[in-house]
């Protein structure tokens, strides 16, 4: 096998309900996988006989707050990064409690795949269903029902058919398809079938968690999408700025205009016809390059400067698409909103929305509806939104900006609302309706 070799790279969150053992289900994965030094080891060791356990309490390796150890709960979003000769994977696990939703929010953005633990007493609660809600509402294509505490159920067959029947049904109705969704009895506790298979459910026959994380397709939507690139700088002349070997070698150097950024969606060339917005002008690309040299082509997540073949204005902020499949340009936004903050949202608020490179000021206007996570209907909306609330608004920017329906592309179907004074962020906004491409049609007309 060829260590050298690149290996790719998987993006997952956890979520469910507070003390399903989410925390001692991502230790348990790092513990397995040697993925922590023994200093961490020993320091959690040593905690864990301060709480009077005889065996290491595998959560501490992630709950890394004073508050979080104290309270026996998860607060932030803990991120960890390991690999294995495989894969690499960026894990972040997110709070239980309904208190800490948003931060679910947070973690489960950028996952391509997320795992939602369940604790097999219980089966799916009000939570589990809160968050299958909001996993489905940020397009996380894949999930993993993870039954924990099997152990504690005697590691009954019927247990885990009963809970997975129940949520097979859950996560249809959410849009989910049946070989999307995943079910495995784990036992974080004592490590079945997390990273080694147990022999205690011989009537189990899939994948563990690790494997099926390590064999999952990781191709995300972004990388079938049209085209998309917010750019970040424009690089201008100096010799420092040319890349060598590129295709303007021998050219004056003074000429050289480049415009860097990060490929948000889709694939660019050499050749392709982009257009400019929300200017609108079209030219094609002459050169796609790197630090490292020209690019053939670049997918999502590259970063790379484009050279075009006309001279435009353009600034950071601007956006590069696929000239064919051209998002609109617009300052009417119909959203919905995943309110974020302690303070409550009025029609009339004049916040800052920042969409990939550009920020603008922007006027809430309606909140027309809001989504009840406990029955998936949209209903009348409440006179201001509170923490946690999720729901359709009306936007006007002072600037245009090119948008995409947020299911067609998320990079540019994506924003964030900012209070102006302090900078904070309030909210998390998607636009359009997600939901309703699923069957969870409004209530009420929404643009």
């Amino acid at each position: 096998m060829d260590t050298t070799a690149p290996r790719d790279l998987l993006r997952f969150a956890t979520a469910g309900s507070v003390d399903d053992g989410k925390s001692t289900l991502v230790g348990r994965l790092l513990f397995d996988t040697k993925s922590v030094l023994a200093d961490q080891i020993e320091a959690v060791t040593r905690a864990s006989v301060d709480k009077g356990l005889a065996t290491p309490d595998l959560s501490l390796l992630v709950d890394g707050l004073r508050a979080e150890r104290e309270q026996g709960i998860t607060i932030d979003v803990a991120y960890r990064y390991f690999g294995t000769p495989t894969r690499e994977f960026v894990l972040a696990d997110t709070p239980g409690h309904v208190q800490y939703t948003r931060n679910t929010v947070t973690g489960a953005s950028t996952a391509e795949l997320a795992v939602l633990l369940v604790d097999a007493r219980n089966g799916v609660v009000e939570q589990t269903r809160r968050h299958a809600a909001v996993l489905a509402l940020l397009r996380v294509p894949r999930l993993v029902l993870a039954i924990n505490k099997i152990d504690l159920v005697d590691y009954d067959e019927g247990v885990l058919r009963a809970i997975a029947k129940e949520f097979a049904g859950l996560a249809r109705t959410l849009g989910y398809t049946d070989d999307a969704v995943v079910t495995i009895p784990v036992s974080a506790l004592v490590g079945d079938n997390v990273v080694e298979r147990s022999e205690r459910t011989p009537w189990y026959d899939g994948p563990t968690l690790l494997g099926h994380l390590e064999s999952v397709p990781v191709t995300g939507p972004e990388e079938d999408a049209p085209f998309r690139m917010a750019v970040q700088y424009v690089i201008r002349p100096g010799a420092d700025t040319a890349t060598a070997g590129s295709a303007w070698d021998g050219r004056d150097l003074h000429d050289y205009r480049g415009y860097a950024g990060q490929v948000a969606a889709g694939t660019v060339a050499p050749g392709d016809e982009v257009v400019v917005l929300p200017g609108g002008r079209r030219t094609r690309v002459a050169a796609v390059e790197t630090a490292d040299g020209p690019l053939a082509s670049a997918g999502a997540g590259r970063s790379v400067t484009i050279l075009l073949e006309d001279d435009i204005d353009i600034s950071r902020g601007d956006v590069l698409a696929a000239a064919d499949a051209a998002p609109r340009v617009t300052d009417e936004i119909d959203a919905t909103l995943c309110w974020l903050a302690e303070k409550p949202l009025r029609p009339g608020a004049r916040l800052l929305l920042k969409h990939g490179t550009r920020t603008t000021q922007v006027i809430v206007g309606a909140v027309t509806e809001r989504l009840d996570t406990e029955t998936y209907t949209f209903t009348e909306p409440p006179a201001q939104l509170q923490i946690n609330d999720i729901a359709h608004v009306s936007l006007r920017t002072a600037d245009p900006l090119p948008v995409d329906a947020y299911e067609r592309v998320r990079a540019t179907g994506s924003f964030l609302l900012i209070d102006p004074p302090t900078g904070n962020t309030l909210a998390a906004g998607l636009v359009g309706t997600p939901l309703a491409a699923v069957g969870l049609q409004p209530s009420l007309s929404v643009r």
